[in-house]
């Protein structure tokens, strides 16, 4: 059912180094910023879906998938710049350029390539539920625990970041969460008034681990590809 105040926009500057043009690297016979459109695309809710982008080519090839590149990103396409930045001046834009107003804004990663269509209408609707100003995705720790976490020294000797839990079973400790970009949703007045999405009063919301997986180097590439083939032998 598509909501006729919510955008969604894709963030894929042309700019990544540990894997350069990471948002259309191949992943899986398709380049990556492919999958994050066919999701936003299958979800079904979205009446505007932009990529917002600095580069040609990824315009291109998101063009090819059928969402808009009405405007290449002009700013905020460098390694500082946070992520939000550029999708409040992408939605700006947008609403000028399309003569809309959006209530919602819902970001949605290009290197997230597992997340699908189910996954940001869940985190839609729980957004909506709750009446949220900004919700942010992500995952339970699993086998890889933070609470076991130690820095080593140039001697490899450990220190525990917690050291108030060592010798603790793990059945014990609190679980844990980790942010993923895969679903991030705003309320658009709120997100132009803070510029961020960790805004006053911000929700995480919680998705399956494979589908909120994250890609930023060619570990991550592979381990992605390994849960690709897990999620869709099910």
């Amino acid at each position: 059912m598509v909501d006729k105040n919510v955008i969604a926009v894709i963030p894929a500057r042309g700019g990544s180094k540990r894997i350069p043009h990471k948002n259309i690297v191949d992943f899986m016979g398709r380049p990556m910023i492919a999958w994050t459109i066919k999701a936003a695309l299958d979800s079904g809710i979205f009446k505007r879906i932009i990529v917002s982008t600095d580069d040609k080519k990824i315009a291109q090839i998101a063009e090819n998938h059928g969402v808009e590149v009405p405007f290449l990103r002009d700013e905020f396409a460098d390694d500082h710049s946070p992520v939000s930045q550029a999708v409040i001046k992408a939605v700006g834009q947008a609403e000028e350029h399309f003569g809309e107003k959006y209530d919602t804004v819902v970001q949605l990663m290009a290197n997230c390539p597992i997340r699908t269509g189910q996954q940001i209408v869940d985190g839609y609707n729980n957004f909506k539920a709750k009446g949220a100003k900004f919700q942010i995705s992500c995952f339970k720790f699993g086998w890889m625990n933070p609470w076991w976490a130690v820095k080593l020294n140039d001697r490899h000797i450990p220190t525990f970041l917690f050291p108030e839990i060592h010798g603790k079973r793990s059945q014990d400790l609190e679980e844990l969460y980790c942010p993923t970009g895969a679903v991030w949703i705003a309320d658009r007045k709120a997100l132009r008034d803070e510029e961020t999405f960790y805004g006053s009063g911000y929700i995480f919301h919680s998705m399956n681990w494979k589908y909120a997986v994250d890609i930023d180097n060619y570990d991550d590439l592979e381990m992605a590809q390994a849960v690709y083939y897990m999620v869709n032998s099910q």
